[in-house]
């Protein structure tokens, strides 16, 4: 009889506890991260500011003013229609997919293309920053090279290097045929920065960012390969906002800002603005 007892009652506080954590779960999810966003009051965006003009940085400025861009800009925009303020959180580029990917930041606004990789792990928006005169993806290499590296089938005996993770990645892998040495570094910068010093052959680059280090900095003597570009498919066109995994609501709000600043015409006069800035400062 007190066994029976033992075992009717352990049944009903199991129960219980299995109803209590049920309905605690039930609410967890029942917050979006859209929801949540609102309630803290910020928006957190993770961005790599080294990639001008989309997003760099204004060594005359301090604080949250020195991060300049069209990105910035966009970024203020997406808090500005959530009523919230803006975080923004400077990280690595391999930082700033796994950070947001793993749900620590909210979303990740750093000139990201479409990848079957990053679409997998994250919420990708539509995309924006569809630029006819975007000239494609190239490759980097010093002028006395010219000629003798005029595309992938010329680099089999040569260290070519990108940035990890960029879709610059991507299109070496898929398409140069052989190279001598692979190097992937955490940034753009340091990409251009080891063709100029001589530590790689060529850079697998986009050529138009490329050609603002290029203008920056004569004395480089670099230039981008110019009868070659690398073929790109429409899927990877434009540019990409990312958010973690689920949270649909919050990407559909963004897609909602990106829908205005595609139609009006605002993210394209940014990018020229800051394309221009970026000059003035003799931004690498």
């Amino acid at each position: 009889m007190k066994n029976t007892l033992r075992r009717a009652l352990s049944l009903m506080i199991t129960s219980v506890l299995a109803l209590t954590l049920a309905g605690c779960g039930a609410s967890a999810e029942g917050s979006s991260r859209l929801d949540q966003i609102k309630k803290r009051g910020v928006l957190t965006v993770a961005t790599e500011p080294y990639f001008a003009p989309n997003e760099f940085i204004d060594p005359s400025k301090s604080g949250n003013e020195q991060y300049v861009g069209s990105d910035i800009e966009l970024a203020e925009l997406i808090a500005e229609r959530i009523g919230v303020k803006l975080e923004l959180v400077p990280l690595e580029f391999t930082q700033v997919l796994a950070s947001v990917a793993e749900g620590k930041y909210d979303l990740a606004i750093s000139a990201l293309a479409w990848t079957p990789e990053r679409n997998e792990a994250m919420e990708l928006s539509v995309g924006y920053n569809f630029r006819e005169d975007s000239d494609g993806y190239g490759l980097l290499v010093k002028e006395d090279k010219l000629g003798v590296i005029n595309g992938p089938d010329d680099l089999a005996d040569c260290i070519i290097v990108t940035q990890s993770a960029s879709i610059q990645e991507t299109l070496a892998n898929e398409q140069i045929p052989a190279y001598k040495e692979f190097k992937k570094v955490s940034s753009m910068t340091d990409a251009f920065l080891s063709v100029q010093e001589g530590k790689a052959d060529a850079a697998i680059v986009a050529s138009k960012n490329a050609q603002l280090y290029i203008d920056a900095n004569p004395d480089a003597k670099m230039a981008v390969v110019p009868e070659f570009r690398f073929t790109v498919d429409e899927k990877y066109g434009g540019t990409r906002i990312g958010a973690p995994k689920g949270e649909t609501e919050l990407i559909e709000a963004v897609n909602g800002v990106l829908k205005e600043v595609n139609e009006n015409g605002q993210y394209k006069a940014w990018y020229d603005e800051y394309t221009e800035y970026a000059k003035e400062l003799g931004i690498e």
